[in-house]
């Protein structure tokens, strides 16, 4: 195994070059890579409709092809899952990846191409270890197994042909490559189960007997399975189950959150947390700095890139635009061309640039997952890192939250509620909320500014809810582990509601944990 280890080493240090093109040459790559992209999509549906073979410039592009969600690819996708190809994309196309989104409990099924497959996804994987190894040389990465937490899928079949519906880290795990799997936990057929409560109990069970050196996951999920490892071995620390652990490679929620949490359950000074952005549409961005929590905007996987200013994502002409305007601090929705046959696709999630040399990005929420009742335009990048603040202040861990706001009566001012489930509770719930909600002024001047004197808006309420009422409330909805999160802020109640029914609560009671007015 060490000669194996020094040997892939050796070969995931050769893709470094490759990566380092794409940085120094990045407008020359997406250009490109939208060359090829159009090229290859101008005989298909999409493609004769908007008259493809006559663009032939960026300019040209963002005239002709409008800016689309998911409603309006719809009817196209729905007909890929009837059998129909060669609509968006020349390849057959037999994979979906089922996504709730953040906001909607209505599934997405977003196209996966043998082309997004090989020249996204899995070459996202190659880069993510290439870039650990370049950061981390003397690694012992491929000395043990990587443990990749994992969904599941279903398969329909379509006129004597099968089509695969599932999350999307389960259509990966499906079709990699023989040799990988042989060096992941658990197997095949654990990983892919679809009843998540069994589930987790088996791959405890499995994993907990191997020599594991790396994580890969959500946050959240990975959370439940150490815990029920921990359960079962008795151990007071993941450290101990796996003392050659190494590295967390994470993506799908901020870890901002849940950092101090992981510290504390692998309590080891050779720990490294390495993010990823990848998502059910493309991976898009690797951290690739040992002192940087930025991401490598990843230039070279078949995607191509556009940006709308958030001041200009609800007009009525959105204005787009490539990877030679965007400006560093500025707040971007990001819209992707895919070999995967989306085009001009707003994703719904919201970055904002720290560098254009080279282009690397922050997540900072989602188009639709904000609080902004009265101007004071509060993203999930504020509440994360406020939160943070609060819980470094007051000796706190949070396990989950989710956030809503609240009018009174006359409707002339608001309140943000916010229910927080925590690992370990403040000991002055008062206090932590004072933190947070001072943490969030020096954050965000627009939140400052409406909370000037309780003008505007009110103190934020807080309430802590019980262990486990957040994993209740998924489960109750059928959305337990694979791509699904509790969604973090919303300008709606519906969710905040729901769950506070759940425990007793209403809307307007004075039985708040914490009212600091």
């Amino acid at each position: 195994m060490a000669l194996f280890n020094t040997v892939v080493s050796w070969l995931m240090k050769k893709r470094m070059h490759q990566i380092e093109l794409f940085v120094k040459y990045p407008l020359e790559v997406q250009e490109e890579w939208f060359k090829r992209l159009i090229q290859q999509g101008k005989n298909t549906e999409w493609g004769k409709k908007h008259d493809f073979k006559s663009i032939h410039t960026y300019d040209h592009f963002r005239q002709r092809i409008p800016i689309s969600t998911y409603e309006d690819m719809k009817p196209y996708i729905d007909r890929l899952r009837q059998g129909e190809q060669n609509i968006l994309w020349p390849e057959e196309i037999k994979w979906f990846a089922k996504s709730s989104g953040t906001t909607s409990s209505k599934s997405k099924f977003i196209p996966v191409s043998n082309a997004s497959l090989e020249e996204c996804h899995f070459k996202a994987g190659k880069d993510m270890l290439s870039l650990y190894v370049n950061n981390y040389p003397n690694t012992n990465l491929f000395s043990g197994r990587g443990l990749v937490m994992g969904g599941s899928h279903t398969i329909t079949e379509v006129d004597n042909a099968s089509y695969y519906d599932g999350d999307l880290s389960a259509i990966l795990i499906q079709n990699l490559p023989f040799w990988v799997q042989l060096l992941k936990t658990p197997n095949l057929s654990i990983s892919l189960m679809d009843e998540w409560e069994s589930k987790i109990e088996l791959m405890a069970k499995e994993t907990m007997q191997h020599d594991v050196t790396s994580i890969s996951g959500v946050p959240s999920w990975t959370l439940v399975l150490l815990r029920k490892i921990l359960e079962l071995t008795d151990k007071s620390n993941i450290s101990e189950v796996w003392p050659n652990l190494e590295v967390f490679f994470h993506g799908g929620v901020s870890f901002t959150p849940y950092a101090e949490l992981y510290k504390s359950l692998i309590p080891s000074s050779s720990m490294h947390y390495m993010e990823t952005y990848n998502a059910s549409e493309g991976f898009f961005g690797i951290q690739d700095q040992i002192d940087s929590q930025d991401l490598l905007l990843m230039l070279d996987y078949g995607i191509f890139y556009e940006f709308i200013h958030l001041n200009e994502l609800d007009a009525d002409s959105m204005k787009a635009v490539g990877l030679d305007e965007v400006q560093t601090g500025q707040p971007y929705a990001m819209v992707i061309t895919t070999n995967g046959g989306l085009w001009r696709y707003l994703i719904g999630d919201t970055i904002v640039f720290t560098s254009t040399d080279p282009f690397r990005i922050q997540i900072t929420g989602r188009t639709k997952s904000f609080i902004n009742v009265f101007g004071e335009e509060l993203m999930v990048d504020n509440a994360e890192k406020a939160l943070a603040i609060a819980c470094l202040k007051c000796d706190a861990l949070i396990a989950d939250y989710t956030a809503a706001p609240r009018f009174t009566n006359q409707e002339s001012s608001a309140v943000h509620e916010w229910l927080i489930e925590f690992e370990e509770p403040p000991q002055n719930l008062e206090y932590f909320a004072e933190t947070f909600d001072n943490a969030l002024k020096s954050l965000n001047s627009d939140y400052e500014a409406k909370r000037y004197k309780n003008m505007i808006l009110q103190a934020p309420v807080l309430y802590q809810v019980p262990s486990g009422t957040f994993y209740n409330w998924l489960k109750s909805k059928g959305k337990l582990g694979g791509q699904h999160k509790v969604p973090r802020l919303s300008n709606n109640r519906g969710i905040l509601d729901e769950i506070l029914s759940t425990l007793g609560h209403s809307s307007g009671k004075k039985n708040y944990i914490c009212n600091k007015t």
